[in-house]
């Protein structure tokens, strides 16, 4: 497991269990999930309470250790601890870094999001093919972003809505996600978006959905990501940003597609149901 950033490394061994996962025994997979979903405690705990806490025995991480290519555990838990240390800075320490640099700044960031859009557009192409196909096929559509990615799902929602009536957006609003959650059912799909730092909220829409028997489609910005490990179809997006807080102009612009994609393949009833929401929405006195 060659990587040159803590990250990196990190990102490698969570691809690496993915890969592996469904060959290992009950107790190699409770430990398994264990480290990829509570990483910051495998990098302050002791192995005992890791052991402890995942209800598996200790003996059974060290072998895992050993499967996954380290000496033991020790050698295991620095890529955690060096995930930690390298953890992104807080918004407030990178906002301050910003002093001095407003004559250059606009610039910079439309160049950003110049590379963002770019690099988006070349890697999500096929993911965005597949994810359009896994939506098409489903009896009904769900959408999630919460916090900063929720302008995302709320594009690809009120778009899809226009082609597709049916589809429904998981707010949680007045704290009744787990209702929400509650209605998702076999054969549905779920489209969640999120990046670093992953929302509680949408790694819950995306186990429910997982458990409910939906095809699940993850926007977010890295193939190991908790919902991108999850997913039937990942749609990688690049979120680089000079300024404190991670882009999310190709997370939308990846929605936008999504949704063209899907009026393209309906075909001349995409265009009449267009038509006839539009109609709609214009009697209604909806546009000035």
């Amino acid at each position: 497991m060659q990587a040159d950033h803590p990250s990196d490394r990190h990102a490698a061994l969570l691809a690496q269990i993915k890969t592996h996962y469904a060959q290992w025994s009950p107790q190699f997979q409770t430990g398994a999930r264990y480290l990829v979903d509570h990483p910051d405690e495998i990098a302050t705990s002791s192995m005992r309470t890791i052991a402890m806490r995942a209800q598996v025995q200790s003996a059974a991480l060290v072998r895992l250790a050993q499967q996954l290519g380290f000496d033991g555990w020790p050698a295991l838990k620095t890529i955690f601890v060096e995930r930690l240390h390298g953890a992104p800075a807080r918004y407030a320490d990178k906002a301050g870094a910003l002093a001095g640099k407003a004559p250059q700044l606009v610039e910079e960031v439309f160049a950003v999001q110049q590379r963002n859009l770019a690099a988006t557009g070349h890697a999500s192409g096929t993911a965005l093919q597949a994810a359009a196909i896994l939506l098409e096929a489903a009896s009904r559509v769900h959408v999630a972003g919460f916090r900063a990615a929720h302008p995302i799902a709320y594009t690809l929602h009120y778009l899809y809505r226009l082609l597709r009536p049916g589809v429904q957006l998981i707010t949680g609003q007045g704290g009744t996600l787990e209702m929400d959650l509650r209605a998702l059912l076999p054969g549905e799909a779920v489209v969640v978006a999120s990046f670093a730092p992953y929302s509680s909220e949408a790694l819950k829409v995306a186990q429910a959905a997982r458990q409910a028997g939906c095809t699940l489609v993850a926007i977010s910005d890295s193939t190991v990501s908790p919902l991108a490990l999850q997913a039937d179809a990942s749609i990688v997006i690049a979120v680089d940003s000079p300024s404190f807080f991670p882009s999310i102009v190709a997370g939308v612009a990846a929605a936008e597609s999504l949704a063209e994609l899907l009026v393209a393949r309906a075909g001349e009833a995409g265009v009449q149901a267009l038509d006839q929401a539009e109609t709609q929405l214009r009697a209604s006195g909806a546009y000035a």
